[in-house]
């Protein structure tokens, strides 16, 4: 009978170990998990050297966009109002908008407009804004598939730099 209360015990002492485990895993995964949505996205989009690609659109003031008339130097940045990292990139992307003599475009990308109102508000004040839904003209033309991303275009009409303005390390 004693061997069987030990073995209870042991039981019973191995399961709080394992379930405290558990719970110190979950909490990492968490963490790492909440930092990688902070995470620069990973290569995509234009690379540096190509051309800029054809494409044309309606600005939210109304007026014609395209490769021709952007042209080069440019400034092109892609926003999702749901995204946290376009949040934290943002002002940094106005602030660079108002100091560069590019010409500069945004694009927000949403499914509802009514969702993007506040970021077109800010983008309009340095920028020709359009809003696109997921995989419209001008992400599939800049081949963009995550978001934030940034391109620089030089006088040339190539890229000169992509996403310039996302940190190039990231702490945990």
């Amino acid at each position: 009978m004693p061997y069987l209360i030990v073995a209870v015990v042991l039981v019973g002492v191995l399961c709080m170990l394992n379930l405290l485990l558990t719970v110190g895993v979950i909490r990492r995964l968490r963490k790492q998990a909440a930092s990688a949505a902070f995470l620069p996205p990973m290569a995509e989009g234009l690379a540096i050297g190509e051309k800029l690609p054809e494409f044309s659109a309606t600005t939210t003031d109304g007026e014609p966009i395209s490769d021709e008339l952007l042209g080069g130097p440019a400034l092109i940045g892609f926003f999702s109002p749901s995204c946290q990292p376009c949040r934290e990139l943002m002002p940094r992307f106005i602030d660079h908008a108002r100091q560069s003599s590019a010409a500069v475009l945004a694009v927000v990308v949403t499914d509802s407009a009514e969702e993007a109102v506040a970021d077109v508000e800010r983008l309009t004040e340095v920028a020709r804004v359009v809003v696109e839904e997921p995989q419209a003209a001008i992400q599939s033309a800049f081949q963009v598939v995550g978001y934030p991303t940034v391109f620089l275009i030089g006088a040339d009409g190539r890229v000169t730099d992509n996403n310039p303005l996302l940190p190039t390390t990231v702490s945990a």
